[in-house]
């Protein structure tokens, strides 16, 4: 039988952690401050700290059967003493958030929770860093002795990981007694299984979404680079899109998918300047049953109406930007396409208009203040020409059309005096 005076004393042991309670708060926010300005992710990750509350330590520390001047005297050193949750969005946020780490901190271990189960099991995935403290994390004046030893976790994970761990903690962990039933076991492993598919769904819809939005914009690019090969009034830029598409890679244009998968297909043929196969996929787009919502119909509306602009077809183009504001009265980049095709097309009343419409919905579009310019010397209305020249290169508009432009209407204005 152990003797009465070799147990440890609880009330020393809370003295002991009461002491180091400000020193570690102090630590993990000079740490989550870094973290902070150290973990850069195109979502921003939200954070969570926690020092391990006094009933968690204590029972720890009788688990690990420690001496009497262990327990009762000095601070028991547990590495999960002090935490840090880096919650991330997406599942490729964490690698990253986890590499960026590595770089910024003294790493002693990485530790990857949950990989090791199977789909029959369920428990939280998460990745733990265990990091060294720094020195400039360190309090500048303290009055107990800090162990050599002593680590700050940081866990990652994704959003849906950790509101799973909230749960399984309460459920499983502080409980008493965990589900023995296995219908209740199938339950929950049957929720984790869902919160790791959502989050693999997730993902996979960003993955789609990074795709999309890089064909978009090389599609744009190359749209306003034919608009100013059409504009250009000396005449030497070289032109960007072949029209007769000599250079189609594709025998048979039919493609099939859901809406996602043709307008990725249809985005990827136009910027390749597969143009008759990019019209033929639009086309089917707004043709297919039942018929595409009008958010849809707009923006397939605007790219068809790119395409047909980039192959000369400007009346094509001008019915297509039409029926996308007609779709979309609020989509300022399809007025701007309009007022192009007008412009391209020397109906600069109408261009004017378009390009009002256009900043009536944003005004701070430095190309649109450009063009309507143009369009309004050309009518010889120069003063509300002057007026949008400036404005264009007061939001940054730095081309030298713009300058060359400014410079005569000046001079036209300066002569007419």
């Amino acid at each position: 039988m152990k003797h009465a005076g070799l147990y440890p004393k609880k009330q020393q042991i809370r003295e002991i952690y009461d002491a180091y309670h400000p020193v570690f708060a102090g630590i993990m926010e000079r740490i989550e401050s870094r973290l902070r300005q150290t973990i850069r992710l195109s979502s921003l990750p939200t954070y969570k700290s926690r020092i391990k509350s006094f009933k968690s330590y204590y029972r720890k520390v009788l688990r690990q059967k420690s001496s009497e001047a262990e327990t009762s005297k000095t601070l028991v050193t547990l590495t999960d003493m002090m935490g840090i949750r880096v919650i991330c969005a997406f599942l490729e946020d964490i690698q990253l958030a986890v590499e960026q780490i590595k770089q910024h901190f003294d790493v002693r271990e990485v530790e990857y929770k949950g990989a090791e189960q199977n789909f029959r099991e369920f428990g939280y995935e998460s990745i733990h860093v265990l990091v060294a403290i720094p020195d400039d994390c360190r309090p500048e004046r303290c009055d107990v002795p800090l162990p050599e030893n002593l680590v700050c976790e940081i866990q990652v994970r994704t959003i849906l990981q950790d509101a799973w761990a909230e749960v399984e903690h309460e459920l499983i962990y502080k409980s008493e007694f965990t589900p023995f039933d296995m219908p209740l076991r199938r339950k929950l492993a049957s929720m984790n299984a869902s919160l790791s598919l959502a989050d693999i769904i997730f993902q996979e819809i960003r993955d789609y979404q990074k795709k999309l939005q890089g064909e978009v914009s090389a599609r744009r690019a190359a749209f306003y680079e034919k608009v100013d090969e059409c504009t250009h009034e000396g005449g030497t830029r070289e032109k960007i899109v072949q029209n007769d598409d000599r250079h189609i890679s594709r025998v048979s244009p039919y493609v099939h998918g859901t809406i996602d998968d043709l307008i990725l297909e249809a985005i990827h043929a136009h910027n390749s300047g597969e143009l008759d196969t990019a019209l033929h996929i639009y086309s089917q787009i707004l043709s297919s049953e039942p018929v595409p919502p009008d958010a849809v119909l707009a923006v397939i509306r605007k790219h068809r109406g790119m395409a047909y602009f980039a192959k000369g077809l400007y009346e094509e183009a001008l019915e297509d930007f039409q029926q996308s504001v007609g779709y979309d009265p609020k989509g300022f980049r399809s007025y701007y396409y309009l007022g192009i095709v007008y412009s391209v097309m020397n109906r600069n009343e109408e261009a004017v208009q378009a390009f009002d419409n256009s900043l009536a919905l944003n005004e701070y579009q430095s190309h649109a203040h450009y063009r309507r310019a143009v369009a309004h010397f050309k009518l010889g209305d120069d003063s509300k020409a002057l007026a949008d020249v400036t404005a264009a290169e007061q939001l940054g508009l730095e081309d030298a059309d713009c300058a060359a432009l400014h410079e005569k209407i000046v001079k036209k204005m300066g002569m007419g005096m």
